[in-house]
């Protein structure tokens, strides 16, 4: 299968080396010069477990280098979906698709309106990472991956890309209710990312200390509460999932936390902000949402002024 995948950050290239480590033919893409130059000279290198594994892998800043794909899977940051989902167009083949992998709400949604939503997947994953600089990658956690047709389709077109994510080591299931499952990766990230990235803790940390344990309940309660709003019930024992992804992916910094230590902007209008934008169409109150979102919104509102 020919894969273009857009972003090559942490998650982009730990997907982009396991798939071509398995014999698939791909291609990242990314705006970053010394992360492509890299690649390209020395090779992909993923770090797991004090081990160093080096992937020969294409990597280029041209989108046209990643034309005629079989499957384009969209790994930036949820303000780049917009610009992503129109590289994307550019790079599929006459019966391409295009999966969203990303973190928070409304990437799918974006795509649609770019690309036809029949072509459109969405899904989720598990598996953490965290870059340690140009063309280096710690894979900081596995666990399963969920993909699913935007639009009600037959699922079975779906398992050709599931065969492969499978054969590439990423442990993989087709689901029917997709949106469902985004509501579910949206209340881990709610649990998990803002409260690290304010703190400076890794994701294992939060379990260390009983008030980032009540916070992420506290957040977590008014996430479910609005979903439960807008007609999606999530399991009654959600908070639990939350706290056995932070346990997963222990030793990393959430992805959240990777921006801020950075100083890059954050996802948390796509996060913690998207359940502000939907609390208030039910009229519903969620002060603690509303407190990390405004509290992540500053810190990066300081950091990137301080840059120009």
């Amino acid at each position: 299968m020919k894969i273009t995948i857009i972003g090559s950050g942490a998650m982009g290239t730990l997907v982009g080396s396991m798939l071509a480590s398995s014999g698939q033919d791909v291609m990242l893409i990314d705006i970053r010069q010394d992360q492509v130059d890299t690649i390209n000279s020395k090779g992909l290198c993923i770090e797991a477990d004090g081990n160093i594994l080096t992937v020969d892998i294409k990597a280029s800043t041209n989108i046209l280098d990643g034309q005629n794909a079989d499957l384009v899977i969209i790994l930036v940051k949820s303000p780049q979906t917009r610009k992503a989902a129109a590289a994307a167009r550019k790079c599929l083949n006459e019966k391409g698709r295009v999966l969203t992998l990303q973190n928070g709400m409304g990437n799918a949604d974006m795509i649609s309106q770019i690309i036809d939503p029949h072509k459109v997947i969405a899904g989720t994953t598990s598996h953490g990472a965290t870059v340690l600089g140009p063309g280096l990658t710690r894979h900081a956690g596995s666990g399963p991956t969920t993909i699913g047709n935007w639009l009600p389709n037959n699922n079975k077109s779906l398992e050709k890309i599931k065969h492969c994510f499978c054969n590439a080591g990423m442990e993989t299931r087709i689901e029917g209710n997709i949106h469902r499952v985004i509501w579910e990766k949206l209340i881990i990230n709610i649990g998990i990312n803002a409260i690290t990235a304010l703190t400076g803790i890794k994701n294992g940390k939060i379990l260390d200390f009983p008030p980032t344990g009540d916070l992420v309940r506290a957040a977590v309660k008014e996430a479910s509460d609005v979903a439960l709003a807008h007609g999606v019930a999530l399991p009654d024992n959600i908070v639990d999932s939350v706290f056995t992804a932070a346990r997963a992916t222990s030793p990393n910094r959430s992805s959240m936390g990777q921006d801020v230590d950075a100083k890059r902007p954050t996802e948390i209008d796509a996060i913690n902000g998207a359940i502000l934008c939907l609390a208030k169409e039910k009229d519903i109150q969620v002060p603690v949402n509303q407190t990390l979102t405004a509290l992540i919104n500053i810190l990066q509102k300081n950091y990137i002024s301080g840059e120009n």
